[in-house]
């Protein structure tokens, strides 16, 4: 019996050391590093964005074409900074930045996707209604059932009738079908692990994702870890549709800068390569 007994502490110590490797941090300094810009969106939503109005990208989006396709040369965001701010797309009041540069890395592994962002985020907000969190990241993924999910990322669940928006209710952000993974990390050091739906649910994520973040000096270094499986699922030698948001300066609802829909290629091409680990 004792000798059973040490062999099987013996082999539980090696599945203990395996776990433990399986879900070890990634070496970031083998991981490539792109440059992502976010921007301040204002109160213009899908809807816009599909309308028959001066913006042009209506047409594109029924073609196939992507938001980012359009609105980025070079890795360069291609857009009118002006009219971001502008009482047209911002009635209520605008931020002093309209875009700043996100660095984002990433890596994967048999089981984990691990995303991380680095930036620094920008004084001068007009809304400061979140007082708990002077700064909120937030990862989302649109699985291939969401409409304009690859095209046009996060933003395909940001529409008019949401609340914030000068014609809003109650509702929150939403698809029509499918969903979207949400991850997020706050600055007073909570997570989510959620999904958009037929409503934002701030938990209840089926991928497991957990977040960490820190800030030195000016710059903040927020890393993410999900399942590969959930709502959108990730699998090695493919490229996934991604969005970022970041809520800056203790930013509430849709006073945040958002990115076009990007895509993360596994061991695949893509915006941003992730390293296998």
């Amino acid at each position: 019996m004792k000798k059973n007994f040490v062999s099987l502490a013996i082999a539980g110590a090696f599945l203990a050391l395996g776990s433990q490797a399986a879900m070890a941090a990634p070496d970031w300094a083998k991981a490539g590093k792109s440059t992502i810009h976010v921007f301040h969106p204002g109160a213009a939503p899908i809807e816009w964005i599909q309308g028959k109005g001066e913006h042009s990208g209506a047409s594109g989006l029924k073609k196939g074409e992507t938001c980012a396709g359009c609105h980025i040369e070079d890795g360069k965001l291609s857009l009118d900074t002006k009219r971001l701010v502008s009482k047209e797309l911002e009635p209520k009041g605008a931020p002093k930045t309209a875009t700043y540069p996100v660095t984002v890395q990433a890596a994967y592994d048999a089981s984990n996707l691990y995303v991380r962002l680095t930036f620094k985020a920008p004084a001068g907000g007009f809304d400061k209604s979140d007082k708990d969190n002077e700064v909120k990241a937030t990862v989302m993924f649109p699985n291939d059932k969401v409409p304009l999910g690859e095209q046009a990322g996060c933003w395909a669940a940001c529409h008019e009738d949401s609340k914030g928006m000068p014609k809003g209710k109650d509702k929150t952000k939403h698809v029509s079908a499918g969903a979207m993974d949400l991850m997020q990390w706050k600055s007073s050091g909570k997570s989510v692990d959620g999904f958009v739906a037929d409503k934002r649910n701030m938990e209840g994520g089926k991928a497991g994702a957990t977040a960490e973040g820190a800030k030195a000096g000016d710059t903040y270094t927020v890393t993410f870890t999900r399942k590969l499986a959930g709502n959108a699922v990730l699998a090695p030698g493919k490229a996934v549709p991604f969005g970022i948001a970041i809520h800056a300066d203790n930013a509430g609802g849709r006073f945040h800068h958002v990115s076009f829909g990007h895509t993360i290629g596994l061991g695949a091409d893509g915006d941003v390569k992730a390293a296998k680990q």
